[in-house]
């Protein structure tokens, strides 16, 4: 994941923040269902694969809605960072659903929260846009 975050770094300088976010979600909800639909040995590719497509996405997202807002970033920053608890308490309400309905049946309930994810990259409106270079630039610095 440490590797995915440096990637999302690389491209927010190429590339607008919305745009990677965009990618970043649209790659997790395809690698998400075909590692759910598919084989065992696609899902042992996929899994980890779907790690590295969602830790380019937590920065982002954080910054995004601190960039979105005029006043008030220590509240909306102790907004966000209580959103980080869904990182504990989603694992014990898939693990509860597992136990009704499946294992893979539960996991589609990621679904849910990649599609909002994917949302804000349509809607969010940063008052300041990321600054990105060209590749050509980039690769000579």
């Amino acid at each position: 994941m440490s590797v995915g975050c440096l990637v999302g770094l690389i491209a927010l300088r190429l590339f607008d923040s919305q745009q990677v976010l965009r990618v970043a979600a649209i790659l997790s909800i395809l690698l998400l269902l075909i590692s759910l639909t598919g084989s065992t040995a696609i899902a042992t590719i996929t899994f980890p694969a779907l790690g590295f497509t969602i830790s380019v996405m937590f920065s982002i997202i954080m910054s995004l809605g601190l960039n979105s807002v005029s006043m008030h970033h220590g509240s909306f920053a102790g907004i966000l960072c209580t959103g980080i608890v869904g990182g504990a308490i989603g694992p014990l309400i898939i693990g509860s659903l597992a136990d009704i309905i499946g294992l893979k049946a539960a996991l589609f309930t990621l679904l849910i929260p990649l599609s909002y994810i994917l949302s804000l990259s349509f809607w969010a409106k940063p008052l300041i846009k990321n600054k990105t270079v060209k590749l050509r630039d980039f690769l000579n610095k």
